[in-house]
C-alpha cells in the first residue's frame, strides 16, 4: 500500500513553473496584501471621516483672524531684514507666530542668541500644557505620529478639541477632527504669511497692518479666555507687560508670561475641585 501511495503522489499533476508559489506562501502573500492595502486605506479613510470635515467646519470661524495674523507676520518678518529663503524657512520650520514676532526684533537689534531662544520657549510654554491635555487622548499612537501631530497643533485647535471632546478619554473621533482642524489652521496661516513675505516691502505702512493684525491678535486671544482663571492670568500678564516695558530687548515680554504662569499655577493649586465619583474609592 505504501508503495501504491509513493507512485500515486508522483503521478499527481504539479506545476511546471518553479515561480507559481506554494499554499504556504499564497497565504503568507495574501495576509501581506490585506495589511498593505489596509495601511494604505487608512489615510484616505481619516480624510474622508466626518469628523475630519467637522473640525474643518468649525475651524472656519477663526480663519480670517488668523489669516490676518499671518500676513502682518509675513509683512513683519519681509521687512525685518533677514533674507527671504531664511524667513521663509523659519515661517514653515517655526509655525508659532507669537514666537516669530518676539524673536525677530531680537534678531534685528542683535540681540544674544540665547536671549532669542529664551523668549521663543517661553512664549510657546504654553504648548507643553497642550500637549499634556492631548496625551490623554493620542498616548497609544506610535511617537512618530505624535510627533507630526504635535508640529501642526495650535492654540485654537487646543481650545475647539477640547470643546468637543470634553471627557478626556480616547475615542477613535479624536484623531480625524483633530488632523481637520489643524490642516485648515495650517493652511490659514501659511498662505497669507508666505504673501506677506513675498510682497511685504510693496505693502504701505499706511494700510494699517499693523492695527489690523493687533485686532486679530486681540481676538484669538479673547477666545482663549473661558472662565476666571484664564481672565486673571490675562489682566496680570498684560499689567506685568506695561509695567516692565522699559526693560530693554523686549524682556517685558518674559516678565509677562512668568507673571502669567505664577498667577495661574497660584489658582489652580488654591481653587477646591468636586471630586469625581468614580474617582472616590473610599
Amino acid at each position: 500500500m505504501s508503495r501504491i501511495r509513493v507512485v500515486s503522489n508522483l503521478l499527481k499533476p504539479r506545476s511546471l513553473d518553479p515561480f507559481v508559489p506554494t499554499h504556504g506562501a499564497r497565504s503568507a502573500l495574501g495576509r501581506t496584501i490585506r495589511r498593505m492595502s489596509v495601511s494604505d486605506a487608512a489615510p484616505q479613510a481619516l480624510w474622508r471621516h466626518p469628523e475630519f470635515a467637522r473640525g474643518a467646519r468649525e475651524m472656519t470661524g477663526t480663519a480670517l483672524g488668523i489669516g490676518a495674523w499671518g500676513l502682518l507676520t509675513g509683512v513683519a518678518m519681509a521687512k525685518s531684514g533677514l533674507p527671504l529663503p531664511l524667513a521663509a524657512f523659519m515661517s514653515l520650520i517655526v509655525f508659532a507666530g507669537s514666537a516669530q514676532l518676539a524673536a525677530l526684533p531680537l534678531l534685528a537689534g542683535g540681540a544674544p542668541l540665547w536671549v532669542v531662544w529664551a523668549t521663543a520657549l517661553c512664549v510657546n510654554l504654553r504648548f507643553v500644557i497642550f500637549s499634556a491635555g492631548w496625551r490623554r487622548y493620542f498616548s497609544d499612537l506610535p511617537r512618530a505620529r505624535r510627533l507630526r501631530m504635535a508640529y501642526f497643533a495650535a492654540d485654537l485647535n487646543y481650545v475647539l478639541f477640547m470643546r468637543r471632546f470634553p471627557d478626556q478619554r480616547p475615542v477613535p473621533e479624536a484623531v480625524p477632527y483633530f488632523w481637520g482642524g489643524v490642516v485648515l489652521n495650517w493652511t490659514a496661516w501659511q498662505v497669507p504669511s508666505m504673501i506677506g513675505l513675498f510682497v511685504g516691502d510693496r505693502i504701505p505702512s499706511e494700510w494699517g497692518l499693523g492695527f489690523a493684525g493687533t485686532l486679530a491678535l486681540l481676538a484669538l486671544t479673547y477666545s482663549l479666555l473661558h472662565d476666571r482663571s484664564t481672565w486673571i492670568a490675562a489682566a496680570v500678564a498684560g499689567a506685568a507687560a506695561v509695567a516692565a516695558y522699559a526693560l530693554p530687548l523686549k524682556l517685558n515680554i518674559l516678565v509677562a508670561i512668568a507673571a502669567a504662569v505664577a498667577i495661574g499655577l497660584l489658582i489652580d493649586h488654591t481653587t477646591t475641585r468636586p471630586v469625581d465619583p468614580e474617582e472616590d474609592l473610599t
